[in-house]
């Protein structure tokens, strides 16, 4: 199928174009002129645990190809739609500034593209350096709809932690035997969840642990003495995950495409949707050791515990000897969790400072609600929900910033409360009354002044259950300034803020029975979908969309949508 890439702007830019198509596909990037790639695509029989299925993919691998960029590019791609579902595609991280129609989430920034349609994502990589990754951001469609996004810093400037002799991506995800869509209809018809996943993966492989795994495991050869540059990322639906490899030690250097202040460490903890970049000396006896993944979870609820595995193998050593495993941390283990997080700081320098807002000009305090909902139907006469301040969001049959910029009446609402309605021991003995979220008929969103600073607290609760849960903001980086277990206090717990150099992210995770507060400044004009990574949660209405209002003038407003943008 063809496809082309064109600019009238190419003066002052790098110009990288690139063609995902789903079950036909072109790849184009290009230097000084367009250089052309053919690839096929096809929605591919994978095997993995015994099971051969068809999967849909992009360029028919599992995962994704990376896409290659570097700050100050230009980057293009076409994505024509050959599957039998509705599709759009998400750039996780990347700020999209004024430019929400490249954005991606279904329904909020844009119509999906439907079957034998196409549509160009056109953005600019602006002031932004690092790991970031894509995914499709429709229905469930992300367990194999995935990638990784590496975004060098500009020519001739280094990074600020020690040069590595080579940079490997480790892509870490969950796999079903069963056809994910099936699963999520049916247990939408009982009202129950979906089933667990059956593993997890590591650049798509769930490694020897596993039957009939002996050729998915992902292997990294490296040599004795050399540094590498992993760049971490978490694709999982639901599972936060521990990452260790046996026998070495890591330090951290990045999160979200973010440089922090560097720190060594045994495990990472990362949760869906985060990324983050470790360097690793292989100094150890040669050997093969294994880099393994697991779920964190600190509350009993089911979820897919197995252990994926990939290798970490010195040059020269025989695939026959046996490889040791890492010592992660317990499932359970909270206080890793909390304390792991704690070490995360922004670097903080003149070249890379952290701007944080000092000054707030409107405070937001959100409650995280698990419930069920009548539901003749199910199974149990009821579905399981998810509000934020006890509202359950609707999704639109129009995307929301299309409505937005048209002025469409009566596709949502502006009136999302700053705080809950009823204020209460949230995070107290379980909470079983009262379960009920409200639903209205379109959806409400959350209005914001342009450029003014949002304090946002994020509160866990005991209905039905305390869990954490990542959050991930569209359009924007924010600063985790604090977080804490129990309820927040707002006025002692502010003062203990963070305001020097708090971590820079796009997710972020809420503890378990407990809150984190972040400040951004909203001076990205558009509309900006906020929800919960976790796939499950998402679906159950944990979300919700900012509607930030346009700046003094058109450099400061939304830029008109393009000409192929999707139609619902």
């Amino acid at each position: 199928m063809a496809g082309s890439c064109s600019s009238s702007n190419t003066s002052h830019h790098v110009y990288k174009c690139l063609v995902f198509v789903f079950l036909a596909m072109q790849f184009l990037p290009s230097d000084a002129a367009v250089k052309k790639y053919q690839f096929d695509v096809q929605v591919k029989n994978v095997s993995r645990l015994c099971h051969a299925k068809p999967i849909v993919t992009v360029n028919g691998m599992y995962p994704g190809p990376t896409i290659y960029a570097r700050e100050g590019d230009r980057v293009m791609v076409k994505v024509t739609n050959h599957a039998q579902y509705n599709m759009s595609i998400h750039w996780h991280g990347l700020k999209q500034y004024r430019n929400g129609w490249a954005d991606g989430p279904a329904y909020i920034t844009q119509c999906p593209i439907q079957t034998g349609n196409s549509y160009t994502y056109d953005f600019n990589v602006t002031g932004q350096r690092g790991t970031l990754w894509w995914h499709a951001h429709i229905s469930w469609l992300r367990a194999t709809v995935y990638g990784a996004i590496v975004i060098m810093p500009k020519e001739g400037t280094p990074y600020p932690f020690p040069q590595p002799h080579i940079e490997a991506n480790l892509v870490l995800g969950e796999w079903w035997n069963a056809d994910v869509e099936m699963l999520l209809k049916q247990g939408d018809q009982k009202g129950l969840p979906p089933n667990i996943s059956d593993a997890h993966t590591i650049n798509g492989k769930p490694g020897p642990l596993f039957p009939c795994s002996e050729k998915n495991t992902y292997a990294l050869e490296v040599e004795q003495g050399k540094t590498y540059l992993l760049r971490i990322i978490n694709a999982a639906l639901n599972d936060e995950l521990f990452f260790g490899i046996a026998g070495h030690s890591m330090t951290v250097v990045e999160i979200d495409a973010v440089y922090v202040k560097p720190f060594t460490t045994k495990s990472i903890l990362i949760a869906p949707g985060q990324t983050t970049n470790v360097l690793v000396r292989a100094n150890q006896t040669p050997n093969r050791y294994f880099m393994a993944t697991r779920t964190f979870m600190d509350v009993p609820i089911p979820v897919d515990n197995k252990t994926a595995t990939a290798i970490f193998q010195y040059k020269g050593v025989p695939n026959t000897i046996i490889p040791s495993l890492p010592q992660l941390p317990s499932p359970n283990d909270t206080s890793f969790a909390l304390s792991y997080n704690r070490k995360l700081r922004s670097l903080n320098t003149p070249q890379f400072p952290a701007k944080v807002p000092l000054k707030v000009d409107r405070k937001l305090f959100f409650t995280i609600g698990l419930g069920v909902n009548p539901c003749p139907t199910c199974v149990n006469g009821t579905r399981f929900t998810a509000s934020l301040n006890n509202i359950t969001f609707v999704m639109p049959k129009t995307a929301l910033l299309q409505a937005h910029y048209f002025n469409m009446s009566g596709v949502f609402r502006t009136d999302f409360p700053d705080k809950p309605p009823t204020s209460f021991n949230y995070t107290g003995a379980p909470l079983t009354a009262n379960l009920r979220t409200v639903q209205s008929a379109i959806p409400r969103i959350s209005k914001i002044a342009f450029n003014s600073t949002v304090e946002l607290v994020l509160q866990d609760t005991n209905l039905l259950s305390v869990e954490s849960h990542p959050f991930h903001l569209h359009g924007y980086n924010f600063f985790v300034v604090g977080t804490g277990v129990g309820n927040f206090d707002p006025i002692k717990d502010p003062a203990k803020f963070n305001l020097v150099d708090p971590p820079e992210r796009n997710t972020v995770g809420v503890p378990t029975g407990g809150w984190t507060a972040i400040r951004f400044r909203a001076d990205n004009p558009g509309v900006w979908f906020m929800h919960c990574h976790l796939e499950l949660h998402t679906g159950w209405g944990l979300k919700i969309a900012f509607m930030v209002e346009d700046g003094p003038g058109p450099e400061y407003s939304v830029l008109p949508p393009p000409k192929d943008l999707p139609h619902c």
